[in-house]
Formats: C-alpha cells, sequence, structure tokens
C-alpha cells in the first residue's frame, strides 16, 4: 500500500514573527520544516512525501532530498488541492496524509492511529476534547458561556482514500477551516481518532520556545562510536568514504577494505545497540567478498530509521601516514551526504597521522574512528 505524507508548507505565518515564515525558523538547530519532514521520511510506512511551498521559498528547499515539491496557492484550500493534484497526476497513493508543517512535534505513535483507522474509514483526523471553559466575549469583557460538551479541538495528519478527498476538494466550493470540513462537505464521514497535547501548531513567537521545550523532554539522543582497521596489501589505490584515493598499495579486506565507512557503519549500529557489520554481514559469507561498503552503510542508515531515529551528525577521522586526504575530504563528505541523505554541515571528514608511531606510522595499514549522534522525539 503506497501512503503519501502531504505537508502544507505555503503559508507565511506571519503571527509567528521573525524574518522569515516560520516554517525555516530555528527548532533546536534544524528548521521546523526539517524537523516536521524528518518525522514522516523516517516512518516505516510512510512510501512518498509531497512538500507544498510558496514560490518565494523553492529555492530556498533546494537541499531538501527524498520529497517532491509543487507550488501552492493564495490559501491553504488552494495548497493542498495543488498538493492532491501532483500527486494525481504523477504518483497517486493508496492514502495520503495531509500535516500542517507547524506541527513538526507530531509523533509516529500518532501517525500510526490515523493510518489504523483507514482500514475501516475514508478519512481520520487526531483530535483532543476540550477540557477548558468556554466563554464569549466583546471589547475584553465575558459575554456568556458556551457549553464544551461534545467540542474537540482538531490536530493533523488528516487522513484520507486518495481517490475520496482528491474528488472532495475538486467539489468544493468557497474555504473551510481543514480537510475535515472539505470531506465531510463531500459526504465523507471522518473518525476521529485519539491527537496528542504536545501535538502543538506553532503560531505565536512563543510558541517556538514551547515545542523547543516539549521536544527536549522527549528526546531518545543516542551516541555511538566506530573504530577499524585494514592493512596495506599490493594495489594502486584505496578505497575511503567511498572515494577512490591513488596510492602506491590497497588495502586488505573481504570487501572494498573502507575503513572509513567501516568504522561508521559500526557508530550507527552501536548507537542502536545492534553490534557491529560482522553481525550483519559475516564475513565467512562469500556474497560479501569485494562488496562496495556502501551496501553496509546503507543498511545501517535504514536500520536507524525504521527504529524512529533521525542522524544529526556525524564525524570521521582517518589515522594515516599516506596517502593524504585533504585533498579528497569534500568528495568523501559529499558521498556520505548522498547515501546517509544528511546535509554536508552536519558531516565532518578529516585525519591525522601516528606522529610514525605504531603500525599506522610505519606505514603498515590504515585505521579510522568514527563518532555519530542520532536523535528521537
Amino acid at each position: 500500500m503506497k501512503i503519501t505524507a502531504l505537508i502544507v508548507a505555503a503559508g507565511r505565518g506571519t503571527r509567528a514573527g521573525g524574518n522569515f515564515a516560520k516554517q525555516w525558523q530555528d527548532l533546536n538547530g534544524r528548521s521546523v520544516l526539517e524537523t516536521t519532514l524528518a518525522v514522516f521520511q523516517n516512518h516505516p510506512k510512510i512510501t512518498s512525501l509531497q512538500l507544498v511551498l510558496h514560490s518565494d521559498d523553492l529555492a530556498r528547499a533546494q537541499h531538501l532530498q527524498g520529497v517532491s515539491i509543487n507550488t501552492g496557492g493564495t490559501t491553504r484550500n488552494e495548497s493542498v488541492c495543488a498538493g492532491l493534484e501532483a500527486l494525481a497526476e504523477n504518483y497517486p497513493p493508496d492514502l495520503v496524509l495531509i500535516h500542517d508543517v507547524a506541527r513538526p512535534l507530531v509523533t509516529n505513535v500518532l501517525i500510526d492511529r490515523v493510518i489504523a483507522a483507514l482500514e475501516n474509514h475514508k478519512g481520520a483526523a487526531p483530535a483532543l476534547a476540550v477540557s477548558d471553559a468556554l466563554w464569549l466575549g466583546d471589547q475584553g469583557l465575558v459575554t456568556g458561556t458556551q457549553d464544551r460538551g461534545g467540542l474537540y479541538r482538531a490536530q493533523t495528519p488528516q487522513g484520507f482514500h486518495f481517490g475520496a478527498i482528491l474528488d472532495a476538494h475538486r467539489t468544493h466550493k468557497g474555504q473551510a477551516a481543514d480537510d475535515v470540513e472539505v470531506a465531510r462537505g463531500a459526504g465523507i464521514d471522518v473518525a476521529m481518532v485519539e491527537g496528542d497535547e504536545a501535538n502543538l501548531k506553532i503560531t505565536l513567537p512563543g510558541d517556538f520556545a514551547r515545542a523547543a521545550k516539549l521536544q527536549d523532554q522527549n528526546m531518545d539522543i543516542r551516541t555511538g562510536s566506530g573504530y577499524d582497521v585494514h592493512a596495506f596489501c599490493p594495489g594502486d589505490h584505496v578505497v575511503l568514504c567511498g572515494i577512490k584515493v591513488p596510492h602506491d598499495a590497497a588495502l586488505l579486506g573481504h570487501s572494498d577494505a573502507d575503513v572509513a565507512m567501516h568504522a561508521l557503519t559500526d557508530a550507527i549500529y552501536g548507537a542502536l545497540a545492534e553490534g557491529d557489520i560482522g553481525r550483519h554481514f559475516p564475513p565467512s559469507d562469500p556474497q560479501w567478498k569485494g562488496a562496495a561498503s556502501d551496501i553496509f552503510l546503507r543498511h545501517a542508515v535504514n536500520l536507524s530509521r525504521k527504529k524512529g531515529f533521525i542522524i544529526s551528525n556525524i564525524d570521521v577521522t582517518i589515522i594515516c601516514e599516506a596517502p593524504k586526504i585533504g585533498p579528497h575530504a569534500d568528495a568523501m563528505r559529499a558521498r556520505l551526504g548522498d547515501i546517509i541523505e544528511l546535509d554536508l554541515d552536519r558531516i565532518s571528514v578529516k585525519a591525522t597521522t601516528s606522529e610514525r608511531l605504531g603500525f599506522t606510522g610505519r606505514k603498515e595499514g590504515i585505521a579510522a574512528m568514527a563518532t555519530i549522534t542520532m536523535l528521537k522525539s
């Protein structure tokens, strides 16, 4: 089953303050938009993402990976409809989850509730019962009360069978508070699932601090380290971080002997408490003889995503007297960024010598160390 997350991010959000739209503002070191996207990108049941942006923000989004982008309209309805039409034209899913970008603290548990409800309903959305007393007011004075019975606070993601919500938006006239209103206007029953108090919508300046505090409270932070060594053998190049570096020797190993990528892969497995490369890819298995080490790294990265983690940053240190690493470091960072789908400013590749001491100092081989930090909220 194909499930697409449609992230609506074309609004200007002026009430939130700041020098630019709230989705591009910082939340604990990354933008609100990137935080929201990461949740859906790392959810095992979400097969694709469709992002709807304002035309002025397209250049700002060029670094985003693993997401299709289209421009929205002047209203939320128009933006959602534009996103649905883009999906219909290119790769219509079975289900679509429509989510406001300004709710970056949505969890896998909440997403799962919506998806589960769609097994028996054409629409489903999270909601929280109103518990506070409700007043009517005018000019700063209380003018009456409102019965709160049967009232709920709506949240997103709001999920639908794709064809049903596409038809509903195509026929809807005028504006609507959200996609549930559009669906109900087309006669679609929408099931309510339990919402989440932490799934707040960033609207006002103070909401950034509230969101950051909630994120810190719920954050699972993991750190992993990896270390690997390979001896030299006859050859004319070594492979480091997926890059062929000319040298008067090669590295000896069952796979391509990419000592740096092996250390990084083991760092990820270590942070996940999942052993090491040998546990997942036994050297006794002939199918891995000569294998490219990006196979191992991709497996570790995918495992981290299945467990709901976001890789925050990586730091790789290569220890050798030769070859020179500096001229190739940027290419190595770029290669790792492509595999991990991580921005270059979160990837460090550097080198050092052992001052001619030990086996690396005697130019008998290369060692590498790697450290990684990953997050799950």
